[in-house]
């Protein structure tokens, strides 16, 4: 199960976690480095997702679709 959780990472690269965490074993993590002024389409990309799910979205790219 992939899970995402918000951090903070110091001059010195330690993980500082913004919520509580428990884990019951050892985990891979991938961490990306965001640009504190650059945010607004990380924030954005909630709304834009309720819009990409309705039918209308469909018909508008079906052309763009390989044949079923």
């Amino acid at each position: 199960m992939l899970q995402t959780v918000k951090a903070l990472v110091d001059e010195q690269g330690h993980i500082h976690y913004l919520e509580p965490m428990h884990l019951t074993a050892p985990r891979q993590a991938l961490i990306i480095f965001l640009d504190e002024n650059n945010e607004a389409p990380l924030l954005a990309q909630a709304n834009l997702s309720k819009e990409w799910l309705h039918p209308e979205e469909d018909r508008a790219w079906a052309h763009l679709q390989p044949a079923k």
